[in-house]
């Protein structure tokens, strides 16, 4: 796991800052400006990364990843003991842990988590499929035995969206009802389009250890953390150079010479942060059709796209892997021809032997996301070139993740995810993410990559994965891209990363 080196996103980020004057104080309130209204408080039901980006306050994991993206204990007492043959782990958890209900936590409450985590979360489904038992080996332990070897459970039961939460055994109802968790911050009021309203839980007992990304001790500075949703790009511009809030996520990158500029913010930029991502809906509509998707493949430019989005290259590289260079994962494999092609002669005769008659190609887009909004603009025009007659529907996120739950409403809809540390998080490489990818290719390559322990060996199996991804183009990976995010200069103990978090931080008075 070593050669797994997300760390860039910390260690290597370019961030705009001016080393902070002051000690971190208690007290004092902090606003977060986000894209918007996030569609549930509940992070196993959702992949949105503005879902984990609250919740992760108020809800636990049994592990978390640590500055060098390494999956570290957060409500275990330690890494899972795993057995020779890969298919028991062992796993003991920490005890004084209190729930926001003040009850204790114990294996009963995390058994129950993790059967409904795998009942309902796209990633806890994606392992059911390999796990035969989830039981209470005492009150402070548990054991989960596999069917088969399956590398990537750890850091699934540590990803903070689609998440493995733990919550009391008695408060496991699907909607949420109450948002009972053992973070460091508490559930107190939400006002729909207005703010989601968390404050400092006094039973709270941290990790030991120094800070280490999202690892170690959680020191609950503030005494709450309102999250405003702020829709337009714009708006959240000027929030952001005004110093109208203590942090402003997910910033145009044309704004950073405004925002590095202000008085009252510092810019802060990860670079390079993740890739913007097409999702083609593999399970009905048009885009079931491989050749059809393949012409929505070999019709795009790609930097057309990236330029549109991002305008300088400062912001944004045309690279065909799904992982940069930094990482073990990165390759070329499969992507000869495959990749920023923008052919529209040849999406035209993919398009003839898919036999399509002219029906619209479903593109849902948002706004909130203003970059997502600009490639898919440039892309409809390659589209229409090759043929495609496209119907762009353009709503707000909270919506755009509920229809694309909805096979029958989409054929394609625009997201972006920051490089993950396990290449399995990849959301859309599961079967139940919506794009509902699951064929005998991806079985094949997905279940032996999986399957390996080693690093080295993974890496190759990594590469046949991506090969299938161009062949059968259940997504189709634009490039990479940089975030930008604005802090005041009164906010102090923020680490830049890709979903950020508050604990640890204080504010100046």
């Amino acid at each position: 796991m070593q050669a797994m080196k997300l760390a860039l996103l910390i260690s290597a980020a370019t961030i705009a800052l001016i080393p902070s004057a002051f000690a971190q104080q208690k007290g004092g309130v902090l606003d977060v400006a986000t894209i918007g209204e996030p569609p549930t408080l509940d992070p196993m039901v959702s992949t949105a990364d503005l879902v984990g980006i609250v919740s992760q306050h108020m809800f636990e994991t049994l592990y978390t990843f640590d500055k060098d993206w390494k999956p570290a204990p957060l409500l275990a007492a330690s890494l899972p003991e795993i057995s020779a043959d890969g298919k028991t782990y062992l796993i003991k958890l920490r005890e004084g842990v209190k729930f926001h209900d003040g009850t204790d936590m114990t294996s009963e409450d995390v058994v129950a988590s993790l059967k409904r985590w795998t009942s309902l979360a796209s990633r806890g489904k994606q392992a059911a499929t390999l796990i035969e038992a989830i039981e209470p080996v005492d009150d402070y332990s548990i054991k989960i035995t596999l069917k088969q070897p399956y590398a990537p459970l750890t850091s699934l039961l540590a990803f903070n969206n689609s998440a493995a939460i733990v919550l009391p055994s008695e408060k496991q109802a699907e909607p949420m009802t109450e948002f009972v968790g053992t973070g460091p911050y508490q559930f107190k009021e939400r006002k729909p389009d207005q703010y989601i309203q968390l404050v400092r839980y006094d039973g709270y007992k941290s990790q030991e250890g120094e800070p280490s990304g999202y690892a170690g001790s959680r020191q609950q500075n503030l005494d709450e953390i309102r999250f405003v949703p702020v829709p337009d790009a714009n708006t959240r511009v000027e929030a952001a150079v005004s110093g109208q809030y203590g942090y402003v996520d997910a910033l145009p990158v044309e704004a950073f010479d405004r925002v590095s500029g202000s008085a009252s913010s510092d810019a802060v930029m990860l670079k390079p942060f993740g890739w913007p991502v097409f999702i083609m809906n593999t399970s009905k509509g048009i885009a079931a059709n491989r050749d059809l998707r393949k012409a929505v493949q070999v019709a795009l430019n790609n930097e057309d796209m990236l330029t549109a989005a991002y305008g300088s290259k400062d912001f944004f590289s045309v690279e065909p892997s799904l992982y940069p260079s930094q990482f073990i994962w990165n390759t070329d494999a499969g992507s000869e021809g495959s990749y920023n092609v923008g052919d529209a002669e040849a999406a035209k005769a993919l398009l003839k032997t898919a036999n399509y008659n002219g029906e619209p190609l479903r593109i849902l887009t948002s706004r909130q996301y203003e970059f997502h909004y600009k490639m898919a603009q440039v892309a409809a025009e390659y589209l229409k070139l090759a043929g495609f007659k496209v119907d762009m529907q353009v709503v707000d996120w909270a919506t755009l993740t509920q229809r694309r739950a909805d096979p029958a409403l989409w054929d394609i809809y625009i997201t972006h995810s920051p490089f993950l540390p396990e290449p399995a998080l990849i959301d859309p490489l599961s079967v139940s993410a919506p794009g509902k990818w699951d064929t005998p290719a991806r079985a094949k390559v997905m279940d032996a990559f999986n399957a390996e322990a080693d690093p080295q060996k993974r890496a190759a199996l990594w590469a046949d994965v991506q090969k299938v991804v161009f062949d059968e183009v259940p997504f189709i990976k634009i490039g990479n891209f940089n975030n930008l995010s604005a802090k005041s200069k009164k906010l102090d103990g923020v680490t830049p990363a890709p979903w950020p978090y508050f604990w640890n931080a204080s504010v100046e008075k």
